[in-house]
Parts: C-alpha cells; sequence; structure tokens
C-alpha cells in the first residue's frame, strides 16, 4: 500500500481567515491546523467566553467541518479536522480503534533513567482538582505511552538537567504524556498541573552570560508539542503522514540547549 507524508509546510492564510491557525494540511476531505499553544479545541467547561478553535472553524467555514480528536490548550500542534461526514466517521473510527499513529515531542525538567521505557497506568480525574487527572489503581480509565529520548542535556550541580523526548501514547486519556511523564519522575518542563519550578534560562547554560536582568525563558509554556498523526485516508485509503513544525519557541530552547548544554 502506498504510503506518502504531508509535511508541515505551513500554507499562506487567506485574509478572510486570518484569525485561523496556520493550515499545514488540506484536501477535500480532510484540513489540518497548527494550533498554537494556549488555545482551546472546544469551549471550556467553565468559561464559555474564551476563544476555541472550534468557533473559529465554524466562523469561518461552516458547521459541517468538525473536529475528529483533540489536544491539550497548552499543547502546540497538530489539529486534525473532517470536513465530511464520511470522512468524520471513517477517521473516528480509526482513533477509537486506537489505529492512528500520534507523535509528541516534549522537553522534560531531569533526565530519564532509561532511552526507551513504557508507561502505564490506570488514570481518572482528580476529584480535589477539577480538570486534573490522577492516578488510581482502579475504577479509572487504562493509558499507555511509549517514550524514547532523542537527547540528554545534563547540567551541574544546582542547574537544571534536561531532556528531548519523543512520546508515541497508544491510547489516547486527558493529559495523559504530561501525567506519564510526571510519574516517571521527569514532568514537562513548565507544566502548571504536574511539573515543577523549573525554568530554562539561557544564563543557566552560557557561561558568561551577560544579558537582560529581566531575563525571561527560552520557552515560557508547556514545552509539548503534538508533531505528527499517521492515518489512513478517508477517500483514497492510502496511508499518510501529516507533520506539523516545532514552533518558533521549541526550536530555539532546543538550540542553545544542543549548543551549550549536551555532553
Amino acid at each position: 500500500m502506498p504510503y506518502w507524508i504531508a509535511r508541515g509546510r505551513v500554507r499562506p492564510e487567506k485574509t478572510a481567515v486570518s484569525s485561523l491557525p496556520p493550515v499545514i494540511y488540506e484536501d477535500e476531505s480532510l484540513i489540518a491546523f497548527d494550533k498554537p499553544s494556549g488555545l482551546l479545541i472546544a469551549p471550556d467547561r467553565w468559561d464559555k467566553t474564551k476563544v476555541n478553535l472550534m468557533d473559529l472553524v465554524h466562523e469561518k467555514m461552516g458547521h459541517g467541518v468538525a473536529n475528529v480528536h483533540r489536544i491539550d490548550a497548552d499543547t502546540s500542534g497538530l489539529v486534525l479536522c473532517a470536513k465530511t461526514k464520511p470522512a468524520l466517521d471513517f477517521l473516528s473510527g480509526q482513533f477509537q480503534s486506537k489505529t492512528v499513529g500520534k507523535l509528541y515531542e516534549a522537553l522534560t525538567a531531569g533526565l530519564p533513567p532509561q532511552d526507551e521505557f513504557t508507561v502505564d497506568l490506570v488514570l481518572k480525574e482528580d476529584d480535589a482538582k477539577p480538570g486534573r487527572m490522577c492516578v488510581v489503581k482502579k475504577h479509572g480509565k487504562a493509558s499507555v505511552t511509549d517514550f524514547t529520548v532523542l537527547a540528554r542535556f545534563p547540567q551541574p550541580a544546582g542547574r537544571p538537567s534536561l531532556a528531548h523526548v519523543q512520546c508515541r501514547p497508544q491510547t489516547g486519556r486527558t493529559h495523559q504524556i504530561r501525567v506519564h511523564l510526571a510519574a516517571a519522575g521527569t514532568p514537562i518542563l513548565n507544566d502548571p498541573f504536574y511539573g515543577d519550578e523549573t525554568r530554562l534560562l539561557l544564563s543557566d547554560l552560557k557561561r558568561g552570560y551577560k544579558g537582560r536582568a529581566d531575563e525571561r525563558p527560552l520557552i515560557a509554556r508547556l514545552a509539548l508539542h503534538a508533531a505528527a498523526l499517521t492515518i489512513t485516508h478517508p477517500v483514497t485509503r492510502e496511508k499518510m503522514m501529516i507533520t506539523a513544525p516545532r514552533p518558533k519557541d521549541f526550536e530555539v530552547a532546543l538550540k542553545y540547549l544542543e549548543k551549550f548544554a549536551r555532553r
């Protein structure tokens, strides 16, 4: 069976849809957006006035377009939508049967003990903290993620060590990757729910740093990016991979880590 890749080349947005995120793939049945960190996919549970992707999509493209999956508001990257009901049904079936290949990238606060590992936990919403998830022994939902360390950035004592990690979730639970990495002892950098106070500053990496007194982190939001989806196309029935380019802040953080901290 043919296999092809729709790489994350962002097409210029038309003036009429300037409020939408960049489109990284589109055909007669699919459209994929490169969602920025901070944008909700759907209306917020508690504050319906917050801007969200699907309201923007429906305003610009009509209500015939529907999202086939979700990523966290704080996560950047690929969001796939269907433009027809048959495409929605076909793609939703793939997500439900766990045949979609999902690929994320993260920066972790701390170094994982192994280069490849799998986290398998039962998760449920935390009754004491609505909107957050917790690990339980029963009465939850199974969740599995495979992880591969792409690069390690160890630092001297007193400075934060980080890692660049590839994440391949087998299931699709809320906050799954975030909870799994936190449970492994290496939470995602800048995770306000499951992380710590670690910040990535250039002054911590570069000797003799002579920058601003009010230095800002190299990446100041959740360091998690939805990088790719591998699906079967609803019309051609061919396997295809759609990819979303790393955001500028993620690339900048990696550039300085590679330059000053890699061993």
